[in-house]
């Protein structure tokens, strides 16, 4: 996959699963532009370093002027939307901020940048790619089960990447999902010990099928929400 002279946003992009798709962008070519909220993120991001990374501090997704901002002056190829949060509680103890949460940070962050990220793709003139992360829970609901207010939000993700499809496929720009079960991260090993890990998908498995629907090479699919569930 040829990337080269071609700009991408990676939302999320410090976090286990974005710094793989950065680096697989990177290594096509690619110009990454990383919106991070905290120094530590950006003094951690192994990418840092890299001549076509632009890291530009973004304390939230949710903020329509802060992502309207951040996509401005951009000239994009693809957009890839990464960052979500996750919770974990049965909804006896979900108050409604835990459900308003988990829609801010998944679908409200997703539906602003792909908003910003056409008026980008618009400046270029060729057309893009859009790339969101649902979840498995997003296509198999009874998975959702003590992760309600999660699933919910991320079952919205599902939705707008299938409405917008349809929605923006004559002006030459395919938009897909990628809905992954339990990846393969530090963070996941370590909630949970015991796991076996070998059944997990990797991050850079999941990266890889991220960074095809986000590339030129993709030319006919689109409204996808691709299942990358490892052997789980």
């Amino acid at each position: 996959m040829d990337f080269r002279d071609r700009h991408v946003v990676v939302t999320g992009g410090t976090g286990a699963l974005g710094i793989a798709v950065t680096g697989a962008l990177l290594d096509a070519g690619a110009t990454c532009h990383v919106p991070y909220r905290s120094d530590a993120e950006a003094e951690h991001f192994p990418h840092r370093a890299n001549a076509r990374v632009k890291l530009v501090a973004l304390g939230d997704l949710s903020d329509e002027a802060a992502v309207t901002r951040f996509y401005e002056g951009l000239s994009l190829w693809a957009s890839i939307h990464i960052a979500g949060s996750f919770a974990f509680a049965p909804i006896k103890d979900s108050a409604k901020s835990v459900l308003m949460g988990q829609l801010e940070s998944n679908l409200v962050s997703t539906y602003l940048c792909c908003r910003a990220a056409l008026a980008a793709f618009a400046r270029g003139g060729a057309g893009g790619r859009i790339v969101n992360v649902a979840s498995r829970q997003a296509l198999e609901p009874r998975h959702g089960a003590n992760l309600t207010a999660y699933t919910a939000a991320k079952a919205g993700v599902a939705a707008l990447t299938m409405a917008l499809a349809e929605e923006v496929a004559a002006d030459g720009i395919l938009v897909n999902a990628v809905a992954p079960s339990l990846m393969d991260t530090p963070a996941n090993r370590k909630s949970m010990p015991k796991a076996d890990y070998d059944t997990w998908p990797k991050v850079e498995e999941v990266a890889a099928t991220i960074v095809f629907l986000a590339s030129p090479e993709n030319k006919v699919t689109r409204g996808a929400v691709v299942p990358v569930y490892g052997k789980v």
